[in-house]
């Protein structure tokens, strides 16, 4: 059983949806706005979306239901949204370690998952952010949205109430850990290509070889080869 819920405007869907798990004991239980007045992405910086034009989404599914790590749960969420945009678009979507979406160089969704108990219960908070419509991004040079990318103008309900199911049965499907990193591997940002990468404040080139298991990814530098977990290493172009 899973439940979709909408709220004109929020502060954080994050935050929100807990209120609702106080009631709610739904396996899959999801809330969605297009107004989300302060939503957080990772390394505590803000999710900054505007009104009306972009998703705003959260899914809290119950620990219990997935039986892998939680580096692989990440990696997994990230698999179902770029494998979403890329059925729905026909484009190629790629998967920025760990969890951020490209869509024609340009990051156009991100994630930030959240562990919480309530009612004794231990969820998986899932927070997806989605750039559909929005067409001015001011100065963040490397956000984009379905819009800008693609110059398809989608309708946002049917948007969020297909990925949901879509989501949902994918999480009720899950694949093996194998098959997740396969799917990983072959749909990761500039895999084999030469990049700039920040370590401990000074700028290498390298380049990206595959993520792995325990979370890490695994980095061709000019010393040799190094795995890295987040924020050891951030790739800059």
């Amino acid at each position: 059983m899973d439940d979709l819920f909408y709220v004109n405007e929020c502060s954080s869907t994050n935050d929100e949806i807990s209120r609702i798990l106080l009631y709610n004991t739904s396996d899959f239980t999801a809330l969605y706005t297009f107004c989300q007045t302060n939503g957080r992405g990772q390394y505590g910086n803000q999710w900054v979306s505007s009104s009306g034009k972009n998703l705003a989404y959260t899914l809290a599914i119950k620990k219990s239901s997935f039986h892998h790590s939680d580096f692989l749960f990440n990696y997994y969420t990230a698999i179902c949204v770029q494998t979403y945009i890329a059925n729905l678009t026909g484009e190629q979507v790629y998967i920025k370690w760990p969890n951020d979406i490209i869509l024609n160089k340009k990051k156009i969704a991100g994630i930030l998952i959240e562990k919480k108990n309530i009612n004794r219960t231990a969820y998986f908070v899932t927070g997806i952010g989605i750039n559909i419509l929005q067409e001015n991004f001011d100065e963040i040079s490397n956000a984009g949205s379905i819009l800008t990318q693609t110059g398809q103008r989608l309708n946002l309900r049917s948007f969020v109430e297909d990925f949901h199911v879509y989501f949902t049965e994918k999480l009720k499907n899950i694949p093996s850990e194998d098959e997740i990193m396969i799917h990983l591997n072959t749909h990761l940002f500039r895999k084999d290509q030469i990049s700039v990468f920040e370590i401990n404040g000074s700028q290498q080139n390298g380049i990206v070889k595959k993520a792995e298991k325990n979370g890490k990814i695994c980095i061709e530098l000019e010393t040799g080869m190094q795995s890295f977990y987040l924020k050891e290493v951030k790739l800059l172009y």
